[in-house]
């Protein structure tokens, strides 16, 4: 990663912990995501109740945001469900590296022409590949949207087809590009 250059100020705020289909997260309140520089993902710095993560935002679909947590970073915040969590949180230029999925690595190495062509994409545009290749629960379309991606690296193209890059594309986590309530 790369260092942390700032796009924008810091936005602070307080949220709490909710769980989503067993999922942990953080979702901003309205006001402080009215701050993000997009309605789509947000590269970020972010401060936790104490604990320093570089993370990206996701989108909500409601013109909103929320913040993936693993089941360490939530060991780490020492929160339970209830608790309210104080975040400080601060846009940057600077993307961390996405983890490729296995169907998608497999389908890279198998392609070894595109570690050039992958290895020149911004990590934005990485981060794209792969939230458009996760954002279904169905197999065989995600499989095709492997096949597609790899086509569409070959001829050249830098990102994936068009889709809504405000909605929420976590097929655990949404319905009809929305972020789901607490559960």
């Amino acid at each position: 990663m790369s260092t942390n250059k700032s796009t924008a100020a810091t936005i602070e705020f307080s949220t709490r912990l909710e769980v989503i289909n067993g999922r942990p997260i953080l979702r901003l309140p309205a006001d402080a995501s009215a701050e993000l520089p997009s309605r789509g993902q947000v590269a970020a710095s972010t401060r936790a109740n104490g604990v320093d993560f570089t993370t990206v935002v996701e989108p909500d679909g409601m013109r909103g945001h929320w913040i993936n947590l693993s089941e360490d970073q939530v060991r780490q915040l020492q929160t339970e469900d209830a608790k309210t969590m104080y975040v400080a949180l601060t846009p940057t230029k600077d993307w961390p590296e996405t983890s490729i999925p296995d169907d998608f690595g497999v389908a890279l190495d198998n392609a070894p022409e595109l570690a050039e062509v992958w290895a020149g994409l911004t990590p934005m545009a990485r981060w794209e590949w792969v939230r458009w290749i996760q954002a279904t629960k169905n197999a065989e379309t995600r499989a095709r949207r492997v096949e597609v991606a790899i086509s569409k690296l070959e001829s050249g193209k830098r990102r994936p087809c068009c889709f809504d890059l405000s909605s929420c594309t976590d097929p655990e986590l949404a319905k009809n590009g929305k972020l789901l309530g607490i559960s």
